[in-house]
């Protein structure tokens, strides 16, 4: 009985784990380019607040790109745009300090996305298209794809 207990947790873990298993790789397109660096992608979820989403970015949510060549990162915070660059290996990423335009802004939501920027040291692509960083294996921030902003 203690042998089929054991067997069973196992192939449970194994099930549960595969369930539950992100992308680490990038997605590539149809012309073999990373989908990575031709999309903005605007995000829906951050952790590590104690204020809601929607008391964080009650209009704008905040948005990311990045260019391949030049590893260069930019986008808005929902009041300011900023950029900077990163570094990326397989599926580490660390984002240089961004530097942001001035424009006064309420409410805690641009300091806590450009902290949380600064915490991220991985990245994946999950089973539904979306943008996790995650600091170490826990998801920080998710990303949806969205068509690129006017600038």
């Amino acid at each position: 009985m203690t042998k089929k207990a054991v067997l069973l947790c196992t192939l449970f873990s194994i099930l549960f784990s595969a369930c539950c298993a992100t992308k680490t790789n990038d997605v590539k397109t149809t012309t073999g380019k990373t989908a990575f660096y031709d999309d903005a992608w605007e995000l829906e979820y951050i952790s590590g607040t104690r204020i809601a989403f929607e008391g964080l970015y009650p209009e704008k949510k905040p948005y990311i790109m990045f260019k391949d060549i030049s590893n260069e990162f930019s986008g808005n915070t929902s009041c300011n745009g900023y950029s900077g660059k990163y570094t990326k290996k397989e599926n580490s990423i660390q984002f240089g300090d961004a530097i942001k335009t001035m424009i006064f802004c309420e409410g805690g939501g641009e300091e806590a996305f450009l902290k949380m920027l600064g915490k991220v040291n991985k990245f994946a692509i999950d089973s539904d298209n979306k943008l996790l960083l995650l600091m170490d294996d826990v998801p920080m921030m998710r990303f949806k794809k969205i068509a690129k902003p006017q600038q």
